[in-house]
């Protein structure tokens, strides 16, 4: 028997968190062949979506992909994000959520055969410095810095990884 990933169901329940405390939930995606999202928005290989429920129409979070309709300038687009290509899921206001640890995308993925275990990074406390986008009507979109600056106060939280 083949072991089931945590991941959906991690994903599922930061997002039922989220929605019952108010939040906005956003969901950084690495993207690859796999993904259908709107490229124009995508940043250094990654981009994030708001999938609120007023940002998103049809939102099915299954085992194995996340796909909604969602407006980016006013048209609407069908988008599909394979479980296995999602780096984090957060609370846009606090930033808390989780990260995942991404080291095969689902293109990149052996058809046959288990996939390899996905580990979960502890809770997040800050926003990944990745594009945001409002998957509503007018998106707002942030460039990441690869520069060693130190994080301004007073602004947005971002996002570092330790390995």
């Amino acid at each position: 028997m083949s072991d089931i990933s945590t991941k959906p169901y991690m994903l599922r329940a930061i997002y039922e968190w989220c929605t019952d405390s108010g939040f906005t939930p956003y969901l950084a995606v690495k993207v690859d062949a796999a993904t259908t999202v709107p490229m124009e928005y995508v940043k250094k290989g990654e981009i994030v979506l708001n999938i609120s429920f007023g940002a998103t129409s049809g939102l099915k979070m299954d085992n194995d992909a996340i796909r909604f309709n969602a407006r980016f300038g006013g048209v609407s687009r069908e988008l599909y994000v394979p479980v296995h290509n999602v780096l984090a899921i957060y609370a846009n206001e606090n930033g808390q959520g989780m990260a995942f640890e991404v080291t095969e995308t689902a293109a990149e993925k052996p058809q046959a055969g288990a996939a390899p275990a996905v580990e979960a990074a502890p809770a997040l406390s800050a926003v990944p410095s990745a594009p945001a986008l409002a998957a509503a009507p007018a998106p707002v979109s942030r460039v990441a810095d690869d520069n060693d600056e130190p994080p301004k106060k007073g602004g947005r939280p971002t996002l570092t990884r330790i390995k």
